[in-house]
């Protein structure tokens, strides 16, 4: 049965290491449905973020090749464990009437979306949440008439127990490369 699994990965900041990775999923048959890369909180560490649709032998294959990549730090699936998860999204939305002026406003209100630019015909909304939040909001405005949409990809971390040590990895402490 497939399933929609968010995996993180923490790289080396390399030239590279991205398509490397894009590579291996495209070579197992994945198609890459969300893709978040950005810096990590320690230096030379990226965390990217991928959601991908497979069943979980296919998808833990897949988990055991990525460390074989040598940039590869470290691999989690967040699909096997409570998580948090959020995307951004922006939204642009046609305004016809002062009526639907206030009536879109309220709709964004009741999302916490914030109104980021104001123009005469539009509005553009900065959105924040989850999966189901963004459809939702989609769907509210979607009768006003959606001009523009961009969404940014998933970006996950797993819950922990309020007992949990948190430990900072190393980043000295990546796997030696045979020369």
């Amino acid at each position: 049965m497939k399933n929609k699994h968010i995996l993180s990965v923490s790289v080396r900041d390399e030239p590279g290491v991205l398509v490397r990775i894009a590579g291996l999923f495209a070579r197992r048959g994945f198609n890459i449905e969300s893709l978040a890369v950005a810096p990590s909180g320690q230096e030379g560490i990226s965390r990217t973020t991928f959601v991908v649709t497979g069943d979980d032998n296919d998808i833990n294959q897949v988990e055991k090749q990525l460390f074989k990549l040598i940039d590869i730090i470290e691999v989690t699936n967040h699909t096997d464990a409570p998580f948090v998860d959020r995307e951004l999204m922006l939204v642009k939305v046609r305004v016809s009437s002062p009526d639907d002026r206030v009536e879109i406003r309220q709709i964004a209100q009741d999302f916490r979306a914030s109104i980021v630019d104001v123009h005469r015909e539009a509005l553009i909304f900065e959105v924040t949440g989850d999966e189901g939040k963004m459809t939702a909001f989609i769907d509210q405005m979607r009768s006003f008439g959606i001009i523009e949409l961009i969404r940014s990809g998933r970006v996950a971390l797993t819950r922990s127990a309020a007992d949990d040590r948190v430990e900072q990895p190393n980043p000295l402490n990546f796997r030696e490369v045979a020369a």
